[in-house]
């Protein structure tokens, strides 16, 4: 079962400018992982600081072990007590 996230983050302006520096590798790292269908991560237009989230992966186990491997990344540290704004559908219960 195929699981999406979508969602947003919002990135106070004293910490946009690390974000947005991180946030090329933290894209290539996550399109490179086994099971990775689809990844966006892009800035509101209207709303600057806003990170729209995209994503889906083949299964659970493949969210799972992303979800695992971004907890010891550049972009975990960067974006650290960030609020995020997520559905999450194809987990199950």
């Amino acid at each position: 079962m195929t699981v999406s996230l979508t969602g947003h983050v919002d990135v106070p302006a004293d910490r946009l400018d690390a974000v947005r520096a991180a946030l090329p590798e933290h894209i290539r790292l996550t399109r490179a992982e086994t099971g990775c269908l689809h990844f966006n991560v892009t800035e509101s237009a209207e709303l600057p600081g806003r990170l729209l989230v995209s994503e889906s992966f083949t299964s659970p186990e493949a969210f799972r072990a992303h979800q695992a491997r971004l907890a010891a990344t550049a972009w975990a540290e960067v974006t650290k007590g960030l609020e995020r704004h997520y559905t999450i559908t194809g987990l199950g219960a």
